[in-house]
């Protein structure tokens, strides 16, 4: 891409500014400055005499015009004191600017780089149940029957209510829409899920359940999405629709529903998670919301569980071999599970119904837990593992996840629930409403 070096002259708000078309080009084609160029990347002209007093004018702040001018030149993010951070991104969402301004606060995630950004305080009462990193860097977090969402900016958008409905699950389909899952309120024929906007809290549809060719009132709980637009959610029902329903995310309707076999339990599932490689589902119902655990692996191809493990029959004579939290490692044919101390187990996938080989990582804890522990949560991104336990996060590396780094913060209480996406890392705390968010530091401008 040849792109000419002309000198390019702006009027902003009735100040100039001059630069060149290379560093306007760094703008992108689908920005304000990258549709002043045609098609092989020649500025257009205004309409004067010679290209020399070539001026555009733009009816904008020119402050701001100045910090993000400066950002195309240099990829660094500098805010001077007289202007507002607020103020910055509203002009470059104008200029369509956002994510150069995203990058430039903060970089590529990294767990063993996280720094410690902010705290929000939420605006519900009571705990929060579950937080949802959104893809743009946003989060929603659930309080009761209230999910509240944010954006990058941590601007809070209008909460979505379901009025007194439980919330059990959320899950982000796209930078725009979220899936909420709910309880059944017994003689209302509610519950279920339902596709909501983020900025407006609209309520695009409804996922119903269909057994026997009649729509079921049921609660629907842990949630995951696929690559190719498929929704789906660990269902409970009056009848006999316990197990795990598949919805098309485009157009709303079911399109699969695995039934649970007697002796095993999916539709009560704490966790649900796509993999991509296996084309299969992992459903995990873990303890307490069981007296034992259940992890499995579906293949909705041929309807049928492929792998699976359980606890039950199983001696067990210490809380500390309870499986509190699960999650699938596709790379490595594994899956990994944690107790209430801490301590990683993992089983082989090419070994159906085989046993938990423990990894002892924090017996020093023992006898130090807080008086409300919260349960330990795993989550894997970029080939790190992470481990929230009481008031921190640990996270694991290497081919024998060796102990990295720890993320804490010293308010709050323990973390009841964490997520990753959008380059960051949200924690939730469980007494107090707050939660919060970890970031990683740019890379030095060279």
């Amino acid at each position: 891409m040849k792109i000419p070096k002309d000198r390019v002259r702006f009027n902003v708000g009735g100040r100039i500014f001059e630069t060149t078309s290379t560093t306007l080009a760094n703008a992108g084609r689908n920005s304000f400055f990258g549709a002043l160029f045609s098609e092989n990347w020649t500025l257009n002209q205004p309409n004067t005499d010679s290209f020399s007093n070539c001026e555009f004018f733009i009816d904008r702040n020119p402050d701001c015009f100045s910090v993000l001018l400066d950002l195309l030149r240099t990829g660094d993010l500098n805010i001077p004191p007289n202007v507002s951070e607020r103020h910055i991104y509203r002009e470059a969402s104008f200029y369509g600017l956002l994510d150069h301004v995203r990058s430039a606060k903060w970089g590529q995630f990294d767990g063993n780089r996280l720094r410690h950004s902010s705290s929000v305080t939420g605006r519900a009462p009571g705990d929060g149940t579950a937080i949802r990193a959104g893809p743009d860097g946003g989060c929603c977090v659930a309080h009761g029957s209230v999910v509240h969402v944010y954006d990058w900016i941590m601007e809070e958008h209008p909460p979505l209510n379901l009025d007194y409905q439980r919330v059990n699950d959320v899950a982000w389909v796209d930078s725009e829409n979220i899936i909420i899952s709910a309880c059944e309120r017994l003689g209302r024929g509610d519950g279920g899920m339902g596709l909501f906007s983020k900025s407006t809290g609209e309520l695009r549809y409804k996922f119903q359940v269909c057994h026997d060719n009649q729509v079921k009132s049921f609660t629907a709980g842990a949630l995951s999405t696929s690559s190719d637009y498929k929704i789906f959610s660990s269902c409970k029902g009056r009848s006999n629709e316990y197990g795990v329903g598949v919805w098309d995310q485009v157009t709303g309707k079911q399109i699969d529903f695995l039934y649970e076999s007697p002796g095993w339990s999916l539709g009560d599932a704490d966790k649900l998670q796509w993999l991509n490689g296996s084309n299969c589902l992992l459903v995990a119902t873990l303890f307490p919301r069981k007296d034992n655990c259940y992890i499995s692996m579906l293949d909705f191809r041929d309807k049928r569980m492929v792998w699976s493990w359980s606890d039950f029959g199983a001696p067990i004579t210490v809380d500390e071999k309870r499986v509190r939290d699960a999650i699938a490692m596709e790379d490595s044919n594994a899956i990994c599970v944690v107790n209430e101390y801490e301590d990683l187990g993992f089983m082989d996938l090419r070994m159906n119904g085989g046993s938990v080989r423990w990894s002892s990582r924090s017996r020093m804890m023992k006898g130090k837990l807080s008086d409300e522990p919260c349960y330990p949560k795993l989550a894997l991104h970029g080939g790190q593992l992470f481990s929230s336990m009481d008031d921190c996060i640990s996270v694991f590396c290497g081919p024998d996840w060796v102990l990295t780094s720890r993320l804490r913060q010293g308010h709050g209480g323990s973390i009841c629930d964490f997520s990753i996406g959008g380059d960051r890392l949200f924690a939730l705390h469980s007494e107090e409403n707050v939660f919060d968010v970890w970031e990683t530091p740019p890379p030095p401008i060279s």
